[in-house]
C-alpha cells in the first residue's frame, strides 16, 4: 500500500493563470509558499519559505479564477505529481507539482469588538468529485459517489 497525499496552508504567490480546454474543461495553475520560522542561537528569527507549484481541474479552477488572487491564504489537499521534458538544449528538466482535489480560501474575519483576527472557513470549498460532474447534480446532498461527506473533525482548524 501507499499514499500520496498533501495538505498545505499558504498564501498565493500570483494570479492564478487559467486556460480552457475542449469541451470547456477549465485547468488554474498558481505559485504557493509556504513558510516557516525559527530563532537561531544568536536570537535571530530565520524564515523559511518553499514555493509550490499548485494545479487545480475543472470547477475547481473555475472557482480559483473567481475568488483566489495574489496574496489570498488557501487550504490545499492534493497529491504530488512530478513530470520531465527535455529543453531546447536537451537538459532533462523536472517539475514537482501539487495536483490539487480540495481547496479552501481562508478570509480574516473582521474584528467588530478589538479581538484579535483569526482565519474562518470561506464559503469558496470545493471537492472536484472523482467522477464526473454534471451543472444539474449540485443541488443533490453529497453521497458516497458524489463528493466525500466531511466531518466537524476533518476541518484544518
Amino acid at each position: 500500500m501507499s499514499i500520496n497525499k498533501v495538505i498545505l496552508v499558504g498564501h498565493v504567490g500570483k494570479d492564478p493563470v487559467v486556460r480552457y480546454f475542449d469541451k470547456g474543461v477549465a485547468k488554474a495553475t498558481f505559485p504557493l509558499a509556504t513558510s516557516e520560522s525559527y530563532t537561531n542561537q544568536q536570537g535571530e528569527t530565520i524564515t523559511s519559505t518553499e514555493w509550490h507549484n499548485i494545479i487545480l481541474w475543472r470547477s475547481l479552477a473555475e472557482v480559483a479564477e473567481k475568488t483566489v488572487k495574489k496574496g489570498t491564504q488557501v487550504y490545499i489537499v492534493g497529491k504530488i505529481k512530478t513530470r520531465s521534458y527535455v529543453d531546447k538544449d536537451g537538459v532533462n528538466k523536472y517539475i514537482t507539482e501539487i495536483l490539487a482535489d480540495t481547496m479552501l480560501t481562508l478570509e480574516k474575519k473582521q474584528p467588530s469588538t478589538g479581538y484579535q483576527t483569526e482565519p474562518v472557513r470561506s464559503e469558496n470549498v470545493v471537492n472536484e468529485p472523482a467522477g464526473t460532474y454534471n451543472e444539474r447534480d449540485k443541488n443533490l446532498p453529497p453521497d458516497d459517489n458524489n463528493f466525500p461527506a466531511q466531518d466537524e473533525d476533518d476541518l484544518p482548524f
